[in-house]
């Protein structure tokens, strides 16, 4: 049977939210002339909303008195968003937001094992490329077989139509992928679609909870970061406290819905 490994992006390829995203956004702000910064602790709770877009509208309609979106909001926040997602990637390709511990071990281990490796995420597709494109390999990043990104789907996690739509693109089912995310409404939205899935917990999201998890670990680790288990399936390898290829093999024998 054929196997596929899909990774969201933000918090689970690098940890962007915090010195990535947050800081762009701010940076869009203050250079439109909203008048406002997000905080961190602002931001975990945007977090819970899936996109940059519908996190601004969120804001806008949390923060009547602010106004900053005008008379044309979607006019406003597309424009933002614009913006935004081209500061992202210029901190992306300035090496500012490094990959997560593993994650180039794995994607390279998992491709030679065959399995197909892709992204599904609801950030900017140029900003989901260029965070993979610094994570991983140039020749394994030239053997992945999808990046899903951004507004390819009407519904945004924690609704499952990305996952849906990777799978089916992918010509696979439910019972061959194994999907790596990091928040609770990532989690939510492999779950929803009936996806065994892994989460690395991010800097956002240590206290998340994740019931339908099979494994919730630190990070996917490498020789000198191992993995810390804190719950579910300890699918690690004992030798190196890594998830490997053989802990993605595990997962797929494990019942959907968590361990």
């Amino acid at each position: 049977m054929q196997r596929a490994l899909i990774f969201d992006c933000d918090g689970v390829l690098a940890d962007t939210e915090l010195d990535g995203h947050l800081v762009a956004f701010n940076q869009t702000f203050a250079e439109f002339g909203c008048g406002f910064t997000w905080t961190p602790q602002e931001y975990r709770e945007l977090l819970k909303v899936g996109g940059g877009k519908e996190r601004m509208l969120a804001y806008a309609t949390q923060h009547p008195e602010l106004d900053f979106l005008s008379t044309e909001p979607e006019a406003v926040v597309r424009a933002l968003h614009k913006r935004k997602s081209e500061v992202y990637v210029e901190l992306v390709e300035a090496g500012a937001l490094p990959p997560r511990p593993g994650i180039r071990r794995i994607v390279h281990e998992a491709l030679d094992a065959g399995w197909k490796v892709a992204v599904a995420s609801t950030s900017a597709l140029d900003s989901v490329t260029a965070v993979l494109r610094a994570a991983t390999d140039p020749a394994d990043f030239a053997r992945v077989s999808g990046i899903f990104a951004g507004d390819i789907v009407p519904a945004k996690k924690p609704a499952p139509d990305i996952y849906l739509l990777a799978a089916r693109e992918l010509g696979l089912s439910r019972d061959g992928i194994v999907v790596v995310e990091d928040s609770e409404s990532g989690a939510k939205a492999a779950a929803n679609a009936g996806l065994r899935h892994i989460v690395t917990v991010s800097y956002f999201t240590g206290e998340d909870p994740f019931p339908a998890a099979s494994t919730v670990v630190s990070s996917l680790g490498d020789p000198q970061q191992p993995a810390h288990l804190l719950a579910g399936a300890d699918v690690r390898d004992p030798a190196t406290s890594m998830v490997t290829v053989a802990s993605l093999e595990q997962i797929l024998a494990l019942p959907a819905g968590g361990q």
